[in-house]
């Protein structure tokens, strides 16, 4: 009974593993071998490449995409609460006001730390 019940989802997985696998060789087998000068060349941007393209960037551009992250999961939380605050009462609101101070806590201890500093 336990196996029919999950069947679907063994299937449903097991399907998805085969398509991401399949797309992964396909697009192997499908890739260019043999680079060329204009196969190398600038696309659509018109500036020529100068060295590696593989330089190391900033840690800080990481650390600002990171606050990012951090504040656009916070509105992804406050935003449903917000909507729907009058049914959970004093409880519920203590309990956002708690979740934004944790975050405020978080922003001033990078504030402090010059985390947000550009140079």
């Amino acid at each position: 009974m336990l196996i029919n019940t999950y069947s679907c989802v063994l299937l449903f997985l097991a399907a998805s593993t085969v398509f991401v696998l399949a797309s992964f060789v396909t697009s192997w087998v499908l890739r260019p071998r043999k680079p060329s000068p204009q196969k190398l060349s600038t696309y659509e941007c018109g500036e020529p490449t100068k060295g590696t393209s593989f330089i190391q960037y900033n840690v800080r551009y990481y650390l600002f995409a990171l606050a990012f992250v951090i504040f656009d999961v916070e509105a992804v939380f406050l935003l449903p609460w917000a909507v729907v605050c009058k049914d959970f009462g004093l409880f519920g609101f203590i309990e956002a006001v708690v979740f934004i101070f944790i975050l405020l806590a978080g922003l001033v201890y990078a504030w402090k730390k010059k985390v947000l500093e550009w140079l």
